[in-house]
């Protein structure tokens, strides 16, 4: 089943289309990999989906309903989550209440001043968990290695408890045994059915963790299709391998 749907999407800066045209549809309870040079439009892509970018023209569809404007703070509502490039956390709150704040009322202020109850915790230390960082709970944010404040950037949009993920570059500057957990994340929300959009550069990672993929270039679609298949063909190596 189709869950989330572009038609003729397009995104300009400055009359240049970052994203082009580009009709693409993610299908349910899999993982999809959007690869493609830098500046093809991977990241843009992502945040007009997600409401950071407002569409030129185009459509986005999810679960068959045409969203005629996105806006960030209603995308959970749309049963969709995201992490970011460039990790974006609440620095002088500790590890264990940047999770909190997405378990308890999800409007900002109100989650500062709710009660957190004992199932919270319980949830908070589960989701620290997966990621490895329970041990952290009380550290600040702040103090956290880079690599950490992705782990707890992952760890925020499980406890979001939502059936799409997008994933911009989680693995980025990771350590092995780090990239190790998120596979791990990765596999696990698949195994529960839920659907995985992950933009990523390492193509071992994207054959491994991969059911479909999608290459772009400056723009639009350039091929997509089974990993394998579509990392064989000869304009996407050129495109995106340089060969």
């Amino acid at each position: 089943m189709k869950v989330l749907e572009t038609k003729n999407l397009t995104k300009k800066f400055d009359g240049i289309s970052a994203v082009d045209n580009l009709s693409i549809s993610i299908e349910s309870g899999k993982v999809t990999s959007i690869v493609g040079p830098n500046g093809s439009g991977k990241t843009t892509l992502i945040n007009t989906l997600t409401g950071i970018l407002l569409k030129d023209s185009g459509s986005v569809h999810i679960s068959g309903v045409e969203l005629e404007k996105i806006r960030p703070q209603h995308i959970a509502s749309y049963d969709l989550t995201r992490t970011f490039q460039n990790v974006r956390l609440f620095e002088q709150m500790t590890v264990l209440d940047n999770v909190l704040v997405v378990l308890t009322e999800r409007n900002f202020w109100s989650a500062f001043f709710e009660k957190h109850k004992e199932y919270h915790l319980k949830e908070a230390e589960e989701y620290l968990n997966k990621v490895g960082l329970w041990e952290k709970r009380n550290e600040l944010a702040f103090n956290l290695s880079y690599g950490q404040r992705k782990l707890l950037e992952i760890s925020r949009a499980l406890a979001m408890r939502a059936e799409i993920y997008l994933l911009d570059e989680p693995f980025a500057g990771l350590f092995k045994e780090m990239v190790k957990v998120v596979s791990s994340v990765v596999k696990e929300l698949r195994d529960e059915g839920k659907t995985v959009i992950l933009v990523e550069h390492d193509m071992d990672l994207v054959r491994e963790l991969s059911d479909h993929l999608i290459v772009m270039d400056s723009g639009k679609l350039l091929a997509e299709g089974k990993p394998n298949e579509v990392l064989r063909q000869k304009d996407v190596i050129e495109a995106y391998l340089g060969a």
